[in-house]
């Protein structure tokens, strides 16, 4: 990915952007972890604070001929969310979070935030 600077530009690896995404998504309300998107034996196993990066998928968007857009993105986010909370506005919180993070802190265009929700589990310790 590349922002756009005057005189140059700045590369921000997907790595990066997939950390921003899931520290964003732990900060939002309803969250219980990230998941990473592959499902064993149909558990879910949620990720470690410094592996939260495998529970984002993100990947350039695509222009009208299939070209890849260097500074557009589209992002998948694989959670747990809480029992008891909306799922509906839950996703749509998170997904406006990240998005908004993503585009605040690196200057690119998020096009789509995908939420997809592995399991509803009971917070530990709430």
């Amino acid at each position: 990915m590349a922002a756009k600077l005057t005189g140059g530009a700045v590369h921000i690896s997907i790595d990066v952007l997939a950390d921003l995404a899931g520290y964003s998504a732990m900060e939002s309300y309803g969250v219980v972890g990230m998941a990473a998107p592959s499902l064993r034996d149909g558990l879910v196993q949620l990720l470690p604070q410094q592996k939260l990066r495998r529970g984002v998928k993100i990947t350039n968007s695509l222009d009208a001929d299939g070209e890849e857009l260097p500074d557009q993105v589209e992002v998948d986010l694989y959670v747990v969310i809480e029992y008891g909370t909306q799922l509906a506005e839950v996703s749509r919180n998170l997904a406006d979070r990240v998005r908004y993070t993503l585009t605040s802190m690196t200057d690119i265009k998020v096009d789509r935030v995908d939420v997809h929700v592995l399991e509803v589990r009971v917070r530990q310790g709430a």
